[in-house]
């Protein structure tokens, strides 16, 4: 089961697609443009049914199977948004538009789902029903939750939903995926704390509140250590620490500001519990006050135990023996795929994009060497879950 030949014959037209959007990236719920490519491509395929508007500007396909589109109904999505970076890859098809770039290669995502698209549109090789999900603001705007909430699991009764993305490093034509947590929920907190201003030359007048955020900052870091159990993953990093502005005076707050990823919910309990009697001992110790703000962002990304033997399956039918690592490490990045896996049963895979630099990287470029491997990929996906009776 190796690649297709005529999805492999359709590369170029897919690439320009793929560069297209590249050359005009959008941001979060911005995808307007793209949106519009989308739904224009997926109307000249002759699918048959294009929705659009779901969660601000995600778009929707439906195409149905030689049955009619009776039995199984699978989901396939692609993330469309680009981020706010500045290009350096000095391409000929790089962003036109200041600030604003794919870096993360939801370009080439969006344009491997279209192709197969336009593949399962032509041949129709299965029953059942497939709905292509293009969605919005997946770099931290959950625009999967909000495709979820506009109905799109209901209005089309999903039974299982599947993603992709690209994977710098590993080789082009090779896969990895694991059972299980893959990707880590990603959650934010602010931390504000009060002492009390005064005279740099007279600390002893004051509370300083740069010692309290220097010490919390410290102790933020054992429940890594201290809390955890050695075997589960836990990520404390504060990355924002503000305070004063003038070298003569301690100054009266100080914001702290950071992220924390775990991979399982009793994990991520933990880590806010603790978090809470650090901040609020650690400022009490010292005789000031602090205010945690710990706000849940994307929850766990964790795979379903049967659509990840299928989905590795299918992976290795393309990549060939040995090409499929099933046991890939989690990850402690987050991915907002993780809404829908909450949803429905699924899986999420990863696939080589070669020796590219690293995602958010301003000289990152999606690889459209992966382009019929990952078009493959859905495809056969598509026509093993959901076989024509003849």
């Amino acid at each position: 089961m190796p690649v297709i030949n005529r999805l492999a014959d359709l590369s170029d037209e897919i690439t320009a697609w793929r560069r297209d959007i590249h050359e005009n990236p959008e941001i979060l719920y911005e995808t307007v443009r793209t949106a519009g490519k989308v739904a224009e491509l997926l109307e000249s395929f002759g699918v048959d049914e294009v929705a659009t508007g779901l969660g601000k500007t995600g778009v929707v396909g439906v195409i149905k199977g030689r049955n009619g589109g009776d039995g199984k109904t699978i989901g396939l999505r692609a993330d469309m948004d680009a981020l706010p970076i500045e290009e350096a890859t000095g391409k000929d098809y790089a962003s036109k538009v200041p600030g604003k770039m794919h870096a993360c290669g939801h370009d080439g995502h969006t344009a491997m789902l279209l192709g197969a698209a336009k593949y399962l549109a032509e041949t129709r090789n299965f029953d059942g029903t497939v709905v292509v999900i293009f969605q919005p603001a997946e770099e931290g705007g959950a625009g999967a939750k909000a495709m979820i909430d506009d109905g799109l699991m209901t209005r089309w009764p999903i039974d299982e939903v599947y993603g992709m993305h690209n994977y710098p490093g590993m080789p082009v034509g090779e896969f990895a995926i694991r059972k299980g947590p893959i990707m880590a929920a990603t959650d934010e907190f602010r931390i504000t704390i009060t002492g009390k201003g005064g005279h740099a030359a007279k600390p002893h007048m004051t509370i300083d509140p740069i010692v309290v955020g220097s010490k919390m900052v410290s102790v933020l870091q054992t429940i890594a250590s201290r809390n955890a159990n050695p075997l589960d993953s836990v990520v404390v990093s504060v990355t924002v620490f503000q305070a004063g502005n003038a070298f003569n005076v301690i100054p009266q707050e100080v914001f702290l500001r950071g992220t924390v990823r775990t991979l399982t919910p009793k994990m991520r309990d933990l880590a806010q519990e603790r978090m809470e009697a650090i901040v609020n001992g650690t400022a009490e110790t010292f005789g000031a006050t602090a205010k945690l703000e710990f706000i849940r962002g994307y929850p766990v990304t964790a795979n379903h135990d049967d659509q990840t033997d299928f989905a590795a399956n299918i992976a290795e039918g393309i990549a060939g023996e040995g090409k499929v690592d099933r046991q890939i490490e989690p990850m402690m990045g987050g991915e907002d795929f993780s809404y829908m896996l909450e949803e429905r049963p699924g899986a999420f895979i990863f696939a080589g994009n070669g020796d590219s630099a690293g995602l958010h990287h301003p000289e990152y470029d999606f690889n459209d060497d992966l382009i019929p491997v990952g078009c493959s990929y859905w495809v056969k996906l598509v026509e093993t879950a959901m076989p024509t009776a003849a």
